[in-house]
C-alpha cells in the first residue's frame, strides 16, 4: 500500500473477524482486519476488481439489527510472499437509517 492509499477520512480499528460469505463466493474464507465508519479492509485469497460494489450487513451489537452498506472496493494489493489479497473498501451508501447507527457506533 502506498501513502495516498492510506490516506483515510476515519480512524479505523483493528478487528480480527471472519466474514461470512456465501460458500462458494469470492467472500468465502474472509476475514475483516479492520473497521472504520466510511469502510473496511479484508483479507481474500481472491483478487477482487476495483470499482465493484458489494453489500455488506455489519452487526455491531449482538442484540441489534444489522446495519446494511453498499461497498466499493477502491484498492487492492497482493500481500506479499502470500497468495493472499489486502483489499480496501469504502462504504459508498448507508441504508435504511443505518448511518445514524454506524455513526454512534464509531463515536
Amino acid at each position: 500500500m502506498n501513502k495516498d492509499e492510506n490516506k483515510r477520512k476515519s480512524k479505523r480499528l483493528s478487528c480480527a473477524v471472519p466474514l461470512d460469505g456465501k460458500k462458494g463466493s469470492v467472500f468465502e474464507s474472509t476475514n475483516v482486519v479492520d473497521i472504520s465508519k466510511g469502510g473496511l479492509g479484508f483479507v481474500s485469497s481472491h483478487r477482487i476488481p476495483l470499482n465493484q460494489k458489494i453489500p455488506i450487513e455489519l452487526d455491531l451489537y449482538e442484540d441489534d439489527n444489522p446495519v446494511f452498506v453498499i461497498g466499493k472496493v477502491t484498492w487492492s494489493q497482493a500481500i506479499k510472499g502470500s497468495s493472499n489479497y489486502r483489499i480496501g473498501v469504502t462504504f459508498e451508501d448507508v441504508l435504511h437509517g443505518s448511518k445514524m447507527r454506524l455513526k454512534k457506533y464509531f463515536s
